[in-house]
C-alpha cells in the first residue's frame, strides 16, 4: 500500500481498503500495490466495481430493531465489507464509504456534496419543486487532467452509471436501453418566494434521444461535513413524511463485460416494495411479487444475495411497511 494511504484523512486503514477492492472484485493492476495512475480510466473502473458490487438498499430502516442508520464510517464498514452478507447502503451509507476509500486511494481532492432532489409521481416520474438535501453525491478533480467528476453511487435504479464531469450539456449513454443522461448548470426553477440565485448542476435523463429531458436533482459544488450527514439522515431515515420509511427499496446493477475488456454495467435487478423487477437491455420485468414477508426475506436472498438475519428480519413486525399477506 502506498503511502498516500497512511497519511490520508481517510477514516479506513491499509487492511481496509484492501478488504473492500477484494470485495469489490478490483483487478489487482489497479490495487495501490501496482502503482496505478488515477486518472479517469482508475476512477471509472472503482465506480462500475462498486455500483455492481455494492447495492442501494434502505433496508436497515425496515428490518432492524432500531429503524436508524448509522453513518459512523466503521459501522458502515462492518456492515457493506466486513459481514459479508450481500449489505449495502442508501445514499448516505454509500457515498460516505466511497468518499473515505477514495481519498484512502490517493484521490486526495474528493469530498461530498448534498443533493436536492425532486419527488416523483404516481407513474414514478420526477415532478414538481426541489425539496431539501436528502442525498449527497461524491466530488472529485482529477490531478490527471483538472476536471471535476461528480460520482453518485447512491442513488438507486436512474443514477448515473459512469462518473460524470462537471461539464454543462454534455450527453452519456446511461449504459441501460436508451437511457441518456447530462448535467445542465443553472438556477433552480422559481419558488413561490423567489428564484434560486445560484447556479447548480441539475442531472437530468431521457429514455431516448427522441424524449424530452427532465430534471431528478441539483447540487452545488460546496462541501457537507458529519454534521450536515446527520441532519439529513435524521430526517431521511425517521420522519414519518419520508418516502425511504415507507417502502423496502434494493438495486443491484449487473455487471458483464464491454467491448473493451473492461467491466461495465448491462442491467439491474430492483426490488420495490414487493416487487422484484428485472431490467436488461432496456426492457423491464416483473419477476416476482412478493405478499409476505417470508417470500420478501427469500426474494432478497435470491435475486439480491442479502442475508439478513433473524433479528433483523423480526425487526419489521408491527412497522409500517410490513407485508402482511
Amino acid at each position: 500500500m502506498s503511502s498516500s494511504v497512511e497519511t490520508s484523512d481517510s477514516a479506513y486503514s491499509s487492511s481496509q481498503v484492501s478488504e473492500y477492492l477484494s470485495h469489490i472484485g478490483l483487478p489487482p493492476s489497479f490495487h495501490p500495490s501496482a502503482n496505478p495512475v488515477l486518472d479517469l480510466t482508475y476512477l471509472t473502473t472503482l465506480f462500475v466495481h462498486q455500483i455492481t458490487a455494492i447495492p442501494y438498499e434502505n433496508l436497515v430502516i425496515h428490518y432492524s430493531l432500531s429503524h436508524a442508520v448509522d453513518l459512523d464510517p466503521q459501522a458502515v464498514f462492518t456492515k457493506v465489507v466486513r459481514n459479508r452478507r450481500g449489505r449495502g447502503g442508501y445514499c448516505m451509507e454509500n457515498s460516505i464509504l466511497f468518499n473515505h476509500m477514495l481519498r484512502a486511494l490517493g484521490f486526495t481532492d474528493a469530498y461530498t456534496a448534498g443533493v436536492r432532489i425532486r419527488m416523483r409521481d404516481p407513474d414514478n416520474v420526477p415532478a414538481g419543486p426541489y425539496i431539501g438535501y436528502v442525498h449527497l453525491v461524491n466530488i472529485v478533480r482529477l490531478s490527471s487532467d483538472g476536471q471535476k467528476y461528480a460520482l453518485d453511487v447512491g442513488f438507486g435504479g436512474d443514477g448515473p452509471t459512469l462518473p460524470m464531469p462537471l461539464v454543462a450539456g454534455l450527453v452519456h449513454h446511461n449504459s441501460i436501453g436508451t437511457q441518456e443522461i447530462r448535467y445542465v448548470h443553472d438556477c433552480l426553477p422559481a419558488t413561490p418566494q423567489r428564484r434560486g440565485r445560484d447556479k447548480n448542476w441539475i442531472y437530468e435523463y431521457r429514455n431516448g434521444p427522441d424524449r424530452e429531458w427532465n430534471a431528478f436533482y441539483a447540487f452545488a459544488e460546496f462541501e457537507f461535513f458529519e454534521p450536515d450527514f446527520q441532519v439529513i439522515n435524521y430526517y431521511t431515515s425517521q420522519a414519518p413524511t419520508s418516502a425511504q420509511s415507507y417502502r423496502p427499496i434494493v438495486v443491484r446493477f449487473l455487471r458483464g463485460d464491454g467491448d473493451d475488456g473492461r467491466v461495465k454495467v448491462v442491467g439491474k435487478v430492483m426490488l420495490m416494495h414487493g416487487d422484484v423487477k428485472r431490467n436488461v437491455s432496456g426492457r423491464t420485468e416483473l419477476v416476482k411479487t412478493c405478499v409476505s414477508e417470508r417470500e420478501r426475506v427469500e426474494a432478497l436472498s435470491e435475486y439480491f444475495g442479502i442475508e439478513l438475519t433473524e433479528e433483523e428480519a423480526g425487526g419489521i413486525k408491527g412497522f409500517r411497511s410490513e407485508l402482511l399477506g
